[in-house]
């Protein structure tokens, strides 16, 4: 059963108006001032970095250990949200992990569609790979920020580089067609995703392409030969089935995955970790899997 915190946070979330109607500069500026509410820790440190011409940030928490780095991309739908906004969740996966994280600042659509962000994320994965060849590297990412991990995987894949040890996708957005069943069976319990503004991310960052697409939707790559996958998705949200059908396809494809539906989880709980028990149980499992993967790696 959730948490009385849940219960409190959702019926705030159901209160608010829907973002009907919303520009994207305003759709961006609601996110923030909702990001705006969590401050990080004040023991960490944030240091900006040019990773070979995308913008980044260093998060390094105060008891960091050496052997391993998160290499992570927000969510946002590709249109909004931004480091800065997610400092404070980077933070607690920085504590959780004693692992530095870069946060990588990938530009948003609409004025930069596919492949922008895909090759903002991939030109700074080289560059941290570049950095420092003794450093294991696990990525991770939540909603669009899942999805732009798993086409980061598969390019990397594809370009036969070497990959990280293992991603965490957290609600990930893998299917912009959004077919999946959950996002009407869903409907009367998720309070986050609408299929109105969802819907107009993914035209705004597929531009001239195809939603379809497999390195825009994963969903429809090939996903052999891909690291260990690590996802976390509540039962409540109608992205459901971007988590569950992913996984099928990758057990199918004979890639390594643990997936995780959470009781009465809305979409990307994790990030309100400061409200809510849950969120932080969740990022002590992805401490964990993170963990594991550095773990394997050193051996």
């Amino acid at each position: 059963m959730a948490s009385p915190e849940f219960a409190a946070f959702l019926n705030t979330l159901r209160s608010r108006p829907a973002p009907t109607g919303l520009s994207i500069a305003e759709l961006r500026q609601r996110f923030s001032t909702l990001a705006a509410q969590f401050v990080p820790d004040p023991d960490l440190q944030f240091v900006p970095v040019d990773a070979d011409g995308v913008a980044a940030e260093w998060c390094v928490p105060p008891d960091v250990e050496s052997h391993g780095v998160l290499f992570f991309l927000h969510g946002g739908g590709y249109c909004i949200a931004s480091v800065r906004d997610y400092r404070e969740f980077v933070g607690r996966l920085a504590k959780a992990t004693r692992c530095r994280v870069l946060s990588v600042e990938y530009r948003l659509a609409p004025e930069h569609p596919f492949p922008a962000a895909l090759n903002d994320a991939i030109r700074a994965y080289r560059w941290l790979r570049a950095s420092d060849h003794r450093q294991s590297i696990v990525v991770g990412g939540d909603s669009a920020g899942g999805g732009l991990s798993m086409a980061l995987l598969i390019s990397l894949r594809d370009a036969e580089e070497p990959p990280p040890c293992g991603a965490f996708l957290i609600s990930p957005s893998t299917d912009l067609a959004k077919e999946g069943v959950s996002m009407q069976s869903r409907a009367a319990v998720d309070p986050i995703i609408t299929p109105e503004t969802t819907l107009r991310y993914a035209k705004a960052y597929a531009g001239e392409r195809s939603v379809r697409e497999p390195l825009i939707s994963p969903l429809y790559a090939d996903l052999g030969n891909l690291p260990p996958l690590f996802i976390l998705v509540g039962d409540s949200e109608r992205l459901l089935d971007d988590s569950r059908r992913l996984a099928d396809r990758a057990r199918e494809a004979d890639t390594q995955v643990t997936i995780e539906v959470w009781d009465e989880m809305i979409h990307i709980w994790p990030f309100f970790a400061s409200l809510l028990p849950e969120g932080r149980a969740a990022i002590r499992r992805v401490a964990e899997f993170v963990g594991d993967r550095l773990e394997a790696a050193r051996n």
